[in-house]
């Protein structure tokens, strides 16, 4: 006779689960706090990166570019995006889970609270300090709420989400989304500078290695069918 067991297999490595199986995978206690701080430190690191003026990330060169045209603010721009980016997801059958909705708000929310508690440097040197910790705050933080193993972000699962439906390859895939936000961004009269090309080059080696030492071992349950 077959049966159905189901053991739980500590996974060390990034897993692909839906929303139910990320609370399931245990350790919340350590998971949901860890995707908090991440998501905040995240919203302070593009925050850095602006009062820095030297040059924005990809996606927020597309941000500061709406904020020219519409009666928000930075912060606010980073919401109303991951929200119409998650409407992507549908055609592309992405699931989103808590990590994907929190990130959609507090990214935003921590940038704009941030941006208002500093101002600009006036010192170049000081400006490309900030410019230079908002890209290493923004490897740890993705880091940081990568590992929590909660879900991904709007973009990010974007970026999975077509290299899964077209096939082509993930560093394909994301440069020519950011390649096109960052058109559509100076369109719209959003900043560029070399902090963009700093951050393009940096984040992904940046989160690579932050990633290993945030990445949380959850229980994934695995089912066999014994003879």
């Amino acid at each position: 006779m077959t049966t159905m067991t189901a053991a739980a297999a500590p996974a060390r490595t990034l897993a692909d689960l839906g929303p139910v199986a990320q609370l399931r995978a245990g350790r919340l206690g350590r998971r949901l706090p860890q995707l908090v701080v991440g998501l905040v430190l995240y919203g302070v690191s593009l925050a850095l990166m602006v009062r820095g003026n030297v040059g924005l990330a990809p996606w927020d060169v597309l941000h500061s570019g709406l904020i020219e045209h519409l009666p928000i603010t930075l912060g606010q721009a980073v919401v109303l995006m991951s929200f119409v980016v998650l409407l992507l997801w549908i055609p592309l059958k992405e699931q989103p889970g808590i990590g994907t909705i929190a990130n959609a708000l507090l990214v935003g929310l921590s940038a704009d609270a941030t941006l208002w508690l500093i101002d600009e440097p006036h010192a170049l040197a000081a400006r490309v300090a900030f410019m230079l910790g908002g890209v290493l705050l923004c490897g740890i933080a993705s880091g940081l709420y990568i590992g929590a193993q909660l879900g991904r972000g709007p973009r990010d699962g974007l970026m999975t989400g077509l290299h899964r439906r077209t096939g082509r390859s993930l560093r394909l895939v994301r440069t020519l989304l950011e390649v096109a936000v960052v058109l559509v961004g100076l369109t719209l009269g959003g900043v560029l500078g070399a902090g963009t090309v700093v951050y393009a080059l940096a984040i992904g080696p940046l989160t690579q290695l932050f990633l290993p030492w945030c990445l949380v071992d959850i229980e994934i349950p695995e089912r066999s069918v014994p003879s």
